[in-house]
């Protein structure tokens, strides 16, 4: 099943984490009517759904901030958490944050294999430690067409590769998500070929904007989000993030990756934000922001085209999509 365009947006505010937890009730009544009569769009908050704050509350500590980070005011927790796609919960955007309330992230470990001379197994509270967290505020854009700014707490991918150290025949990593039917229901059906998979090139994976997250905010990652460990690379667009990771392999060849294996015409590996590289049933050349109304230009590699550009110098983007 493909990915469609979103028909509707939510339009609550963009609003400062500590401003919209002294408001529970984000948008309720009149204020959600209002929205609605202005814009035509919603946040919908589905029966069951858990609170936008993740149920532990747990809080991280040692949180360094990042000169990568960019200066744009971050989306709402309330929307980071209400609108997803995480289609091993359901196909749906709002559903995803009620069907993963209960979606358990410990234990849990991931498996370091493949072309490295470290192969390992890391439990998660140990994979916390490769690193300093930092709190890195990237944009994030989705294949869709609309756009979040998260403040992700993580650490950089490379501090994990360093310590697989890599054998110098791998170019590839790739990256395969937990396979739990009992938790996630839409691993019962065939929605997609599961386990989930990602890749990144190798270079591409050491670059310093390419992190693992395990937190939001300065929490611990929701469920929703793709506790307890996802990866961020901010100039791909979002499928690229794989959530609740299990799994990493070296390899020196391209790795399947879910969404090119599902269509490879419409989803090609390498999946960076591009505006002049339209998807076939949509164009990509604007977006619009979680939270606002008007739409807005999809900047080259998501805006990070002077970090990242150099990465794909000689090759056709149009080609290399």
């Amino acid at each position: 099943m493909l990915i469609k365009k979103p028909s509707d947006i939510p339009s609550s505010e963009i609003t400062p984490k500590e401003s919209y937890l002294t408001r529970r009730k984000f948008i309720t009544g009149a204020a959600a009517a209002g929205a609605a009569l202005a814009g035509g769009f919603y946040l919908r908050e589905h029966v069951g759904a858990t609170p936008s704050v993740h149920a532990d509350g747990a809080k991280l500590s040692g949180i360094v901030k990042s000169p990568l980070s960019t200066s744009e005011t971050p989306t709402s927790l309330k929307d980071i958490t209400n609108y997803n796609n995480y289609y091993e919960f359901s196909t749906d955007k709002y559903e995803p944050n009620g069907l993963s309330k209960n979606f358990r992230t410990r234990p849990w470990t991931v498996a370091i294999d493949g072309m490295v001379k470290k192969p390992k197994k890391l439990d998660i509270d140990a994979i916390m430690k490769l690193a300093p967290l930092e709190e890195r505020i990237y944009r994030h854009r989705c294949v869709e067409g609309w756009s979040m700014v998260i403040p992700w707490v993580g650490f950089p991918l490379s501090a994990l590769i360093k310590a697989a150290d890599p054998l110098p025949s791998a170019k590839f990593v790739a990256f395969q998500t937990v396979m739990a039917p009992d938790q996630m229901p839409n691993q019962k059906r065939d929605v997609l070929e599961w386990p989930y998979v990602e890749g990144l090139r190798l270079d591409e994976a050491m670059h310093p904007l390419a992190i693992m997250a395990v937190g939001l905010y300065d929490e611990v990652l929701p469920n929703v989000d793709g506790a307890p460990l996802r990866l961020v690379v901010p100039w791909k667009y979002g499928f690229k993030g794989i959530k609740a990771i299990v799994k990493i392999s070296f390899t020196d060849s391209v790795p399947p990756t879910t969404w090119n294996r599902m269509a490879s015409d419409e989803y090609g590996f390498y999946s960076n934000v591009n505006p002049q590289k339209d998807h076939p049933r949509w164009s990509q050349a604007s977006e619009r922001r979680i939270g606002e109304f008007r739409k807005r230009p999809t900047l080259m590699f998501n805006g990070y085209a002077d970090q990242v550009a150099s990465l794909y110098s000689g090759m056709d983007l149009q080609k290399n999509y």
